[in-house]
């Protein structure tokens, strides 16, 4: 029979343990679990949600989109005669001036992320939070994030080929590489290439991806074809050099090292040359994996800023560091005057050809320190800092750091431009870009003054599928393209190595 205590049972009981019949007290402790839960809610969302350029690319909605953007340049205006003179006689007229222009298009294309949340799950989350909304809130998120890499390096266009065979070489002494004729391949790599990598689970190559509607699609990972391969004899002690000419669309390099025909996957590097001084580590991705350039999606993807910036048709300013020493890359340039060679000459360049100055330039974490050591290294201020203390307590106090927040442009129309520096999550080290968000007024550009726009046939929208089993399915899409303007208001320097 289930006997429900009362208050007055409660209350004897009590009374017999305070009378000191301990023979009551029997195995109840903490690790009984007889406890309360307290479970905080709602849950702790401990991911990074960065998107700096989805959130300052101004968004226009075109009024009749169909399939996609599409518009006209006037790309300069050529005068009669001498075009920078313009004398004309007395009494008579003046040639015909003529203009060049060119017609521009870019697809729209769609981005989405899916997700569900079974009946049970919704129910057993009540008091804790709106799984409902959560669920959605945590897809847009996610493809927030997905859509900042489109905007970032997208490529729809931009094939990365086949490398050359490396370059390779063999000296020194210390090293513990043993003694062996070594085969190296080279894989390039596109930034989305670079972050769909790893030295554990290989390079991407393609992957095929079943939908919540049981459809399949293939999406290319951002790798190029593999290179031939070439030779090497190593003696105990030799660092093994590897370079390869750079490629305009790479912003990695993934080399494959071993005997030959047992080449696998040894080293990621973001410039375009590597060195190998320790035993190979086994288990790694076979070259045998890449067969055929898997670096674009041409009816998936729109370009992005880096991707644009990087193709050769157009305009943009592009500086590829050379290799420099073997296997150690090309690094930025202190000027002697608080300033970095490489990007005071971008910076000139953009100026002298198409008289526009950046507004923002993005890094990484690695670049930014790079341009600090440059700029504030030997012979500069120091970076600490004294502050006098205002009681007996705190006699003085030190502020040790800091980094360069804004770089200065003295090549622009109104005396110059300070350009902050932003580190951007995902640029890889070795890459540095320049962006003009706006044209400069002497543009007079009022119709589109904006650098580049995306273009949404249909902005983010969450769709709730028909209920086939007991629980909800959810997608939030966008339909849209990068459209960029003016190619010439773009700046990249890549390759760059590290100190």
């Amino acid at each position: 029979m289930f006997i429900n205590p009362t208050r007055e049972t409660l209350d004897l009981t009590n009374k017999a343990l305070s009378n000191g019949q301990n023979e009551l007290r029997k195995g109840v402790s903490i690790s009984s679990g007889l406890t309360f839960y307290d479970l905080m809610g709602p849950a702790q969302n401990l991911y990074p949600v960065i998107t700096p350029l989805r959130n300052s690319i101004p968004r226009v909605r075109r009024l009749n989109p169909g399939d996609a953007a599409r518009w006209k340049q006037v790309n300069s205006l050529v005068g009669s005669g001498f075009d920078a003179m313009g004398w004309v006689p007395e009494g008579q007229r003046s040639g015909t001036m003529s203009y060049t222009t060119s017609s521009k298009s870019a697809a729209y294309v769609t981005l989405g992320e899916e997700d569900y949340l079974t009946f049970e799950a919704e129910a057993a989350a009540q008091g804790f939070e709106d799984e409902n909304s959560m669920v959605t809130l945590r897809l847009l998120q996610k493809i927030m994030r997905k859509e900042e890499v489109a905007l970032l390096a997208g490529n729809a266009s931009l094939s990365l080929g086949t490398p050359t065979a490396p370059t390779l070489s063999a000296s020194g002494t210390g090293a513990t590489l043993p003694a062996l004729t070594y085969s190296v391949i080279v894989v390039a790599l596109t930034l989305e290439g670079w972050k769909n990598s790893s030295l554990s689970a290989g390079i991407s190559t393609t992957k095929t991806i079943t939908g919540a509607d049981s459809k399949t699609f293939t999406l290319n990972g951002g790798s190029s074809n593999k290179s031939s391969n070439t030779t090497q004899a190593v003696t105990l002690g030799q660092t093994l050099f590897a370079t390869v000419p750079a490629i305009q669309g790479a912003v990695a390099y993934a080399w494959y090292v071993g005997a030959a025909s047992s080449e696998t996957l040894q080293a990621i590097t973001t410039i375009n040359s590597a060195t190998f001084t320790a035993p190979l580590t086994g288990s790694r991705q076979a070259i045998s994996a890449v067969t055929a350039d898997c670096s674009v999606n041409a009816s998936l993807a729109f370009d992005g800023l880096l991707t644009q910036s990087l193709n050769p048709n157009n305009i943009s300013y592009v500086n590829t560091l050379a290799t420099g020493t073997a296997g150690t890359g090309t690094t930025l340039t202190a000027s002697g005057r608080g300033s970095v060679v490489e990007i005071d000459n971008m910076l000139q360049s953009m100026w002298d050809n198409y008289r526009v100055s950046p507004t923002v330039i993005y890094v990484n974490s690695q670049e930014l320190k790079n341009i600090t050591n440059k700029v504030l290294g030997t012979g500069s201020s120091s970076l600490l800092r004294y502050t006098a203390g205002t009681t007996d307590s705190l006699p003085y106090s030190m502020v040790a750091g800091g980094t360069i927040e804004f770089y200065f442009n003295p090549f622009a129309a109104d005396g110059g431009v300070k350009m902050p520096i932003k580190v951007h999550p995902d640029l890889p080290p070795g890459t540095i870009i320049a962006y003009c968000e706006q044209l400069p007024s002497w543009y007079q550009n009022n119709e589109v003054p904006n650098v580049a726009e995306v273009l949404t046939r249909r902005d983010y929208y969450r769709m709730d599928w028909p209920a086939r089993s007991r629980q909800r399915e959810y997608g939030v899409y966008a339909e849209e393209v990068l459209a960029i303007y003016a190619t010439f208001a773009l700046g990249v320097i890549t390759n760059i190595a590290n100190g």
